[in-house]
């Protein structure tokens, strides 16, 4: 009896060590985020408070390329005085591997002003390769589709910030480099966050204990200096997003959180 059930078990464990080679896919273990999870957030440019953003994953669980995704849908728009002189609608989201942590599919839709972009990007992990699919400016109708070479689990910028939740921080050295594949208008990048330490930081919903990030950004006109985007994640299985904070030669730009809902663990 025992010789049969472990044959049962050596046959169950090679069958999925064999899926797992078949489908090529990783699997990331993730604590800190689930469906239905709403993040709400104002944004300041310098003394300006003019605009606000909410961060939310669908409640429903959509199959994308015959895999189970979340849909992590972000909305940006500008308010009062700043309204009257630069409106901005805008929509970026990413249906994300629930197993994974990588983009099956990413949009977004651009209105700031007069200027429109709407494109949706469908990645095909097997293949390495992204269909760009750019759509009319106002009718959405599709305009034509171009193919562009990714690298391995590459992530569009709305997965990567999620990626990064499911990392056990707690483990990062101060000055440790954590790299990330990535694909962006048209173009594969290498994406670096430096692991600044450990930071109190209070906000509006309350005093939290945080980890905080530096993307490396490469010499730009947007960007001031090497360290000038920080980020901070509480420090707590959640590793919610509390405050962006980027120098750029108009002005510091701070997006701070402004409310939270159906957190996937207990806030600490």
């Amino acid at each position: 009896m025992k010789i049969k059930l472990g044959s049962i078990l050596l046959t169950v464990l090679i069958s999925l060590l064999m899926q797992k080679e078949e489908n090529g896919y990783r699997y990331i273990r993730n604590e800190s985020f689930y469906a239905g999870e709403r993040l709400e957030y104002r944004v300041h440019l310098g003394f300006l408070s003019g605009a606000f953003a909410t961060v939310e994953i669908g409640e429903t669980i959509y199959t994308i390329n015959d895999r189970p995704c979340f849909k992590i849908n972000i909305s940006g728009r500008t308010a009062g005085m700043i309204d009257l002189f630069y409106k901005v609608r805008d929509t970026w989201g990413s249906y994300v591997d629930t197993a994974a942590i990588v983009p099956q599919r990413f949009y977004r839709y651009i209105r700031e002003n007069k200027y429109r972009k709407n494109e949706i990007v469908n990645f095909d992990h097997f293949k390495d390769s992204a269909e760009v699919a750019r759509l009319d400016k106002k009718t959405l109708r599709l305009k034509e589709k171009v193919y562009f070479p990714i690298t391995d689990n590459s992530q569009d910028l709305v997965s990567g910030a999620y990626y990064l939740r499911t990392m056990d921080l707690d483990k990062k050295s101060k000055g440790e480099v954590i790299k990330i594949n990535g694909f962006f208008d048209d173009e594969t990048f290498h994406m670096k966050v430096k692991y600044l330490g450990t930071e109190t930081l209070k906000t509006k919903v309350g005093t939290f204990d945080t980890h905080v990030l530096a993307p490396v950004m490469p010499e730009n006109k947007l960007f001031k200096g090497e360290g000038a985007i920080k980020l901070w994640l509480s420090k707590d299985k959640n590793k919610i997003p509390l405050k962006i904070k980027a120098n750029m030669f108009v002005g510091a730009v701070e997006i701070d959180i402004k409310s939270y809902q159906n957190l996937r663990g207990k806030n600490n």
